[in-house]
């Protein structure tokens, strides 16, 4: 019998092309989570893929007794329960940096939009004020320093790009890179607290786990430089929500760029809407055309892997310790 692959609906690209990109040898079923098709399938699935960090739970390996492999389309995996994956011995894997490029495009983005106002500007253009009641107090990127909490696959790239603009980039993590790599990527560390009161724009590239929930808050928020601006796009809950917006009402800071928030969608009413030196998009950093693609290919070919009897790729560093 072939093996079964499970696709959970929110795949992000259209089930023909989802079907096209499946590998030969394998019966496909896409079906959404918790429907009859999905609880018939999963007693015979051998690979899970999909946005299923929120289904890694006792349940799922209760009902799957075959499953061999999650493979998660996401970067992220903070809904997951890694024990329940640990007691079931199944690897759990995420895209293997299939957003990298978007994600650390769609940071530059936030910092050239705040930097410009853009959002001011394009607002009082609309409204008929050309320019508002004054010209705004705009900066350009170029040789300020940018300082990356987070140095993986996509802070590297950020780096990089950065670098495009002119930009001195330092950075801090707690795996700290040996020093030819450092070298080769043109970057440097700096201490956690060292790195936020240097920094000219701090953009945030971590995990969210209980050593990275508030790593910026109140007391770390104000370390920052007058004329800083924060970039965030990895997880909301990496800064303290209630501090940011405390700091940023009081114009302790330039501004910030967020394409996360601790709870999404954000309600109606989160206040972080009332400001004008912010910058917000729907945690719309990773799905392009182009990654949504490649999250597919990185899930299918881990799949082949591992039909072949290889090592699954990307496989989630705390199951690994």
């Amino acid at each position: 019998m072939a093996s079964r692959i499970v696709v959970v609906t929110q795949s992000m690209v259209d089930e023909e092309v989802v079907r096209e990109m499946a590998p030969d040898g394998f019966e496909l079923l896409i079906a959404k989570p918790g429907s009859p098709e999905w609880q018939g399938a999963m007693g015979g699935a051998d690979y899970l893929v999909g946005f299923a960090d929120m289904l890694v739970q006792d349940e799922l390996f209760a009902i799957s007794p075959k499953l061999r492999l999650v493979q998660v389309l996401s970067a992220g995996y903070d809904r997951a329960d890694l024990a329940a994956a640990r007691r079931a011995g199944v690897p759990l894997c995420n895209n293997g940096g299939a957003n990298s490029v978007a994600v650390s495009e769609h940071a530059l983005l936030l910092m050239l939009a705040v930097s410009r106002q853009l959002i001011k500007q394009h607002a009082n253009v609309v409204a008929g004020r050309w320019r508002g009641n004054s010209t705004p107090r705009l900066h350009e990127v170029r040789g300020k320093t940018l300082g990356i909490i987070g140095m993986g696959t996509i802070g590297k790239k950020v780096a990089r790009l950065a670098q495009a603009f002119g930009m001195p980039v330092h950075y801090y993590d707690i795996a700290r890179l040996p020093e030819d790599q450092e070298d080769l990527l043109n970057v440097r560390f700096r201490l956690f607290r060292e790195l936020l009161r240097t920094s000219d724009i701090v953009s945030l590239h971590v995990p969210l786990n209980a050593s990275t929930r508030h790593m910026l808050g109140a007391r770390e928020l104000a370390l920052l430089q007058p004329e800083a601006i924060l970039i965030n796009t990895s997880r909301g809950p990496v800064i303290d929500e209630v501090a940011l917006h405390a700091a940023l009402a009081a114009g302790a800071f330039a501004g910030a760029g967020l394409d996360v928030f601790d709870q999404e969608p954000p309600p109606a009413d989160n206040p972080l809407f009332n400001l004008d030196n912010v910058v917000l998009t729907a945690h719309m950093a990773g799905p392009t055309q182009e990654s949504n693609i490649s999250r597919l290919r990185n899930a299918f070919d881990n799949v082949q892997r591992m039909e072949r009897g290889e090592a699954p790729l990307w496989v989630v560093p705390e199951l690994l310790a």
